[in-house]
Order: structure tokens, then sequence, then C-alpha cells
């Protein structure tokens, strides 16, 4: 793997760039870990490398989805559009648990809380309903991109912190 300087990037940004995902095989079975960083490098997904992530659509009582912009703060895909919340189980014993996707659901919860200040008790576990699963790979700006198998989940609304969304 080549050498990448991240200094110019957010502190925060970084910091999340050490993360271990969930390295899959192409029926989303488990099988190691590698950092965000390395997952996201473009000549390691041009290789095969896949991980597990999930996307949350969450609606308000009046039907409307909250969508967000991607901080331009962001290392991948800065700026970007995109639904709720996205981001990654991580290679932890709570979300590796497979059973009713439930380890997807906390690290969903996790992230909500990260991202957007949604309360655990405002996103409960069993709020989440899985949907469906999708295999995707897209570049981003050349150096950086996604290859995941992604379950994507519906479940509420909140407000986005600063180096993560940008409000709208």
């Amino acid at each position: 793997m080549a050498t990448l300087d991240l200094s110019s990037y957010d502190e925060e940004q970084i910091r999340l760039m050490a993360e271990e995902c969930i390295v899959v095989d192409l029926e989303d079975k488990a099988i190691g870990s590698k950092s965000k960083k390395e997952c996201h490098l473009m000549e390691n997904i041009d290789k095969g490398l896949l991980h597990r992530a999930f996307s949350v659509f969450l609606f308000n009582d009046k039907g409307e989805l909250l969508l967000q912009q991607r901080a331009d703060e962001k290392i991948t895909f800065p700026g970007y559009w995109t639904n709720t919340c996205c981001s990654h189980p991580l290679f932890r014993p709570e979300e590796l648990e497979e059973d009713e996707q439930i380890g997807a659901r906390r690290a969903a919860q996790r992230k909500l809380k990260h991202e957007l200040g949604v309360e655990p008790e405002q996103a409960p576990l069993d709020g989440f309903h899985f949907m469906t699963r999708i295999h995707y790979k897209a570049p981003s700006d050349g150096t950086w991109g996604e290859h995941e198998s992604k379950s994507r989940s519906v479940g509420i609304s909140s407000v986005p912190q600063p180096n993560q969304a940008t409000p709208c």
C-alpha cells in the first residue's frame, strides 16, 4: 500500500480512518478486518477488497426523509448529498453480531449519535427495519472510493454535527 499523507485533513476524520471495518466475501460473510483507510483506497478496492456498511433512512412523522450533505471535511465524498446516515459496523463483538442485523443496527445507532446527535432512545434498535442488502463499488476522487456490502434500514430526525454533515 502506498504511503498517503492525511495531515491536511480534519483531525476527527483522520482518527475515524483508523477504525477497523469488517472485511467480507461476496456472500457478506466476515473474513477479517482492515482500517477504514485501507478499505476506502481505490488501489485496494481495485484488488477486490470488500467491507460491510449500512445506510439509514430516517423519516419524521410526516413521512419526510432526512437527507444530509456530507461535510467538506470528510475524506471520502466530501460535500456529497446522501441518505440520513451511512457508515460501517466495526470489527468489535457487538457490531459483528449478525442475527437480525443486530450488529449493523448497533452501528447505525452509534453513528446516528455521532453524526446527527440522535440519542439511542430516539433510535431504538427495534426501530430499524431491514430493507435489503446491496453490493456496490463507487470511485470518489481517484484515490478514495467505496466497495461495500451494504444493509439498508429504515427507522426518526435531529441536528447534524458540524464536521460530519452540513445542515440544509
